[in-house]
């Protein structure tokens, strides 16, 4: 199977008439994402290359039966475009959506959560998620990734969410699920989130983790690998060679103290089970291994 999306998923695509979603709503149709309907104020009644636009999220629930949202919208707009997705009923909304406020992004997860439990929030600032074959929601080039399982991924890092998609996939080791869940400080799906989902799938058979410095998200991913997962987990942290107290790249990847190292990271993982790797390349040939090692 795959987790928070099939092959009949029905996405809008919010800014579909901007040039990042119409590029990639474009590309996520092409891939086989069955892309129903676009959102943009104003552009209600207009189409993109046969996709209907419609002027609000609302709307385009109702006409088309929407399970997922696609926000490719400037900083500014995302917070409200997420919320009024979630208004509207929508279960899952993947927002790639980069330079959002921290105080913006707290202010939306927090209000998600109380209100609207229902949604899940994908990012922001992430590459969004594809399930290999059936359904690509967001920036992944859907031709590095293989479908027929058995190793579902979780990343915060965009490019070595790639790099483990097309290794994996070149040696033709197939993924259920990938998703990029980024690198800000307040995502809307965390480690254990995804975690948990690749538990609970039959299909999904081992899982690969990339981390990175700052926060603590891959500790409690350690906690919950060390409690509940039964399945072989590989990681990789990314950062290890970062200077304290310096952002590098994510907002959320800095090291303050002995706090989000990626040492601690990685002792932490080790202790928990987890096969911890010294670089992208060397996680991804642990993976293999693994994979050709399960009866």
């Amino acid at each position: 199977m795959s987790i928070f999306v099939d092959e009949k998923t029905k996405v809008a695509v919010q800014g579909l008439t901007g040039s990042q979603g119409r590029f990639h709503g474009l590309r996520n149709r092409a891939y086989g994402t069955k892309v129903v309907a676009g959102v943009t104020p104003g552009k209600g009644g207009s189409e993109v290359e046969g996709i209907p636009v419609y002027d609000t999220i609302d709307e385009a629930v109702a006409a088309q039966g929407v399970d997922a949202t696609f926000v490719a919208v400037p900083p500014r707009a995302a917070p409200a475009a997420i919320l009024q997705a979630a208004e509207a009923g929508v279960p899952l909304v993947v927002c790639i959506t980069e330079h959002i406020p921290a105080k913006d992004e707290a202010y939306v997860a927090a209000k998600l959560q109380r209100d609207f439990p229902k949604t899940r929030l994908i990012g922001p600032n992430c590459p969004g998620l594809i399930s290999p074959g059936k359904c690509n929601i967001g920036i992944t080039a859907g031709d590095i990734a293989l479908p027929g399982g058995p190793v579902g991924i979780v990343s915060r890092s965009g490019t070595l969410t790639y790099q483990a998609l097309h290794e994996l996939s070149q040696q033709g080791v197939g993924q259920t699920t990938c998703v990029g869940i980024g690198g800000d400080p307040v995502p809307g799906t965390t480690f254990v989130d995804v975690l948990e989902a690749f538990e609970a799938d039959s299909e999904t058979r081992a899982v690969m983790m990339i981390g990175e410095i700052g926060g603590e998200a891959e500790e409690l991913a350690a906690e919950y690998i060390k409690t509940k997962m039964s399945k072989p987990v590989v990681a990789y942290i990314a950062g290890q060679t970062a200077p304290t107290g310096r952002k590098m790249g994510h907002a959320g990847a800095i090291v303050s103290g002995s706090k989000g190292t990626a040492k601690g990271k990685m002792e932490a993982l080790a202790a928990a089970g987890v096969i911890v790797a010294e670089n992208p390349t060397r996680a991804g040939e642990l993976m293999v291994e693994i994979v050709r090692s399960l009866p």
